[in-house]
C-alpha cells in the first residue's frame, strides 16, 4: 500500500463567515473535496479533524461532527486532534499514519476554526492556551504580545528589523491579493505597512497590525489515499518528506530567536527528501506575525541567524524570486483560523503542484515546502511535496 498521498481539497473562504459554527464549516468543504478527490463518502476509512476550540465554542467533541453531514460517514473512525496553530498538521499526519500502518486505505482530513464570534479580548485570551501559562499568562497583548518579545529580543540582539518586517507584510498583502480564498485581499504597500497610524497602530510594540495575522473563520479539507487508489485516481500529491520536531513550551528555558525546533524540522525534512533549500519551488510558512517568517527564513537554511533581513532586502522571498514564499498571502493576508491553518497550507502548496493555483500560480511548480508551527515554534511540522502524477 505504501505512502499515503493527497489526491483532492477544498477550501472556503477566509474571513468573517456567515456560516453559524465548526459544524457548518466542516460540512462546506467536506463534501466538495471528497467530490474533487472523486472518491465517494462510504470508501472514506478515517476521519482526522483538527479543530483548537479552546473556548471559541462550547461545542467540543468535534471530531464527531463532520458525520452530521452525510449518514454514510456516521460509523466511520472519527477523531478530533489539537496542536495550537499546528492542529490542521496534525490531523494530517495522523491521518497519514492511520494510512501507511496499514489500517485503512482512504481518510478525510477537515480543518476548522470559528474565531469571529468570540470578542477580541478573548481570542487573545484563548490563544494564550497555546503558550506557557504558568509563566506567559499576563503577557501583555496577549499572543501578540508574546512575539512581540520576541521581535525585541531579535531587535536588541541583531538590530532593528522594523523595515524588514514591513517588506514581509507587503509581500504577503500583495500576494494576498491574486488568492480567492483570502481572508484580506488587499495590497497596502510597504509604506502603509511601515508606519505606525491610526489605522495601523502598534497591537504590541514592536509589532504593528499589518505585522499579524487575522482573527478568521474557516475551513479546509484534504483526502488522503495510499499510492494504490492514488494512482487511479485523478490527482496525486506525495509527500517526499515529513517531520515533526517540538520544543520546549516555555520561552524561559530556550533561545527562542533560534527557533530550534524548527531549524530541526526543516534539516531533517530535506536530508529525508535528498534536496537543499535551494531545490524548493515555493514555501507556504507559518507568517502569523511578521518576526516569525524573519525567523523563519534563518531556520529553513536561507539565511544565517540574524541575517533574515538579507532575504527580504535581496527579493529571494517575493512571488518573482528565488524562492517564492506564501504565494498564498500567507497567514498574514489568507487569515488564520487555527485548526484550518495547516490543512489550508498543504492545499495551497498541492494547488501549485498541479498548476490548479489559478493567479496565485508559480511556474513549473515541482517541489512545495510547508512549515506549519504550534506556539512559538513549539510544535514544528515540515512537509515536502511533490506531483506524484
Amino acid at each position: 500500500m505504501g505512502k499515503a498521498q493527497i489526491v483532492g481539497w477544498a477550501h472556503s473562504p477566509f474571513g468573517k463567515s456567515e456560516l453559524e459554527d465548526t459544524e457548518a464549516l466542516m460540512a462546506s468543504v467536506a463534501a466538495p473535496a471528497l467530490e474533487h478527490a472523486g472518491v465517494a463518502a462510504d470508501e472514506v476509512d478515517g476521519i482526522f479533524v483538527g479543530v483548537m476550540n479552546n473556548g471559541f465554542s462550547r461545542q467540543d467533541f468535534q471530531g464527531a461532527l463532520v458525520a452530521m453531514t452525510d449518514e454514510r460517514l456516521a460509523h466511520v473512525p472519527a477523531v478530533r486532534l489539537e496542536n495550537a496553530c499546528a492542529t490542521g498538521s496534525a490531523a494530517i499526519y495522523t491521518a497519514m499514519d492511520f494510512i501507511e500502518s496499514g489500517r485503512g486505505r482512504i481518510a478525510l482530513v477537515v480543518g476548522a476554526e470559528k474565531m469571529t464570534a468570540t470578542p477580541t479580548a478573548e481570542v487573545g485570551d484563548i490563544l494564550l492556551g497555546a503558550s506557557y501559562r504558568k509563566e506567559e499568562a499576563d503577557m501583555e497583548g496577549g499572543f501578540a504580545g508574546l512575539f512581540a518579545r520576541i521581535a525585541q529580543n531579535y531587535f536588541q540582539r541583531y538590530g532593528d528589523r522594523s523595515e524588514e518586517l514591513a517588506m514581509i507584510a507587503a509581500k504577503n498583502h500583495a500576494n494576498g491579493v491574486a488568492n480567492p480564498y483570502a481572508h484580506m485581499r488587499r495590497d497596502f504597500g510597504f509604506e502603509f505597512c511601515n508606519a505606525v497610524s491610526d489605522k495601523n497602530p502598534y497591537v504590541a510594540q514592536p509589532l504593528r497590525r499589518t505585522d499579524c495575522s487575522l482573527i478568521s473563520d474557516g475551513a479546509a479539507a484534504l483526502v488522503l489515499a495510499d499510492e494504490e487508489i492514488a494512482a487511479t485516481l485523478e490527482r496525486a500529491i506525495a509527500f517526499r518528506a515529513r517531520k515533526h520536531v517540538n520544543d520546549v513550551l516555555a520561552l524561559s528555558r530556550r533561545d527562542v530567536l533560534a527557533f530550534e525546533g524548527a531549524r530541526r524540522a526543516w534539516a531533517a525534512a530535506l536530508e529525508e527528501g535528498r534536496i537543499s533549500v535551494n531545490d524548493l519551488s515555493l514555501v507556504e510558512t507559518h507568517d502569523c506575525f511578521t518576526i516569525a517568517e524573519l525567523i523563519e527564513y534563518e531556520a529553513m537554511g536561507l539565511a544565517r541567524p540574524g541575517e533574515g533581513h538579507r532575504v527580504v532586502r535581496e527579493g529571494i522571498t517575493r512571488k518573482d524570486g528565488k524562492l517564492p514564499v506564501n504565494p498564498s498571502g500567507g497567514l498574514k493576508a489568507k487569515g488564520h483560523p487555527i485548526g484550518a491553518t495547516g490543512v489550508s497550507m498543504h492545499a495551497m502548496a498541492a494547488m501549485q503542484l498541479m498548476g490548479e493555483a489559478g493567479d496565485m500560480q508559480i511556474p513549473n511548480a515541482r517541489l512545495a515546502g510547508v512549515f506549519n508551527m504550534g506556539g512559538a515554534a513549539v510544535a514544528n511540522y515540515v512537509s515536502v511535496l511533490e506531483r506524484a502524477k
